[in-house]
């Protein structure tokens, strides 16, 4: 079995085609996607389309928020969440607009394939919780997340991938050469973000899920065009935009 894992898409069509179209070169037999959809970026209606068209999606804070009451946002993304409802009733027709919304309502807050776990968040609370890589020196936490897993899980919401040891140690796409092998330890592994990078590098992420590894995939795609977007959307903050840049 060749898994693709993708997160975080962010309504970013231009980095989703781009993720999608090198995924389609890999082989793969299934595409994850490990929620937040949409949020933050521009074509929330046509990364929805695309996404339901996987083999499974699980749901992310954005995409909760899209539904119901949103809790916890900033301005920024509070605004970008209003926004995108407004264009979820958009489109061809009641019924791709009904589609789409039942889409988002029915995703499940996780999937379990075996010892394999599939969050947007954490074990623990797989929609909103944060596991970032400095929380090797919580180990308080690292204890409780790893103690609810039975062998691997994958996630996304921070936006920065690589791979955390139940040794407590967290290892980049760069420190491993973009491939970690899969030798039986407990392992979280963040697959990065497809629409909104913040890792220090603009490329969009994702991650390849063999028999024995985890493979990272940075894919380059013209996020000028994904900015000049957000820049002609009042509703849209335009260091939305601006950050693609940066990848962070």
């Amino acid at each position: 079995m060749k898994r693709a894992l993708i997160s975080d898409v962010h309504s970013n069509l231009e980095a989703l085609t781009a993720v999608l179209q090198d995924i389609r070169e890999q082989a793969v037999d299934e595409v994850y996607c490990l929620g937040d959809i949409v949020g933050y970026g521009p074509n929330p209606r046509e990364c929805v389309d695309l996404v339901r068209q996987l083999t499974l999606s699980v749901l992310g804070n954005h995409d909760q928020a899209a539904i119901f009451d949103p809790e916890g946002f900033n301005p920024v993304a509070l605004q970008a969440i209003y926004w995108t409802r407004i264009q979820l009733d958009l489109g061809a027709g009641p019924n791709a607009v009904n589609d789409r919304w039942d889409f988002l309502g029915e995703l499940p807050r996780s999937y379990n394939d075996g010892p394999r776990l599939f969050v947007h968040g954490s074990a623990r609370e797989p929609t909103n919780e944060y596991v970032f890589p400095e929380d090797i020196y919580d180990s308080r936490k690292m204890d409780n997340l790893f103690g609810r897993i039975e062998q691997y899980c994958f996630q996304g919401h921070t936006h920065i991938p690589g791979v955390f040891t139940d040794t407590r140690e967290f290892f980049s796409p760069d420190e491993c050469d973009y491939h970690f092998r899969l030798n039986g330890q407990k392992l979280m592994v963040n697959v990065g973000s497809v629409g909104q990078p913040r890792d220090n590098d603009p490329r969009a992420c994702y991650a390849i899920l063999t028999d024995d590894a985890i493979i990272y995939r940075r894919i380059e795609y013209p996020f000028e065009q994904t900015i000049e977007k957000i820049r002609a959307e009042p509703q849209l903050d335009n260091m939305l935009g601006e950050r693609l840049r940066s990848g962070r």
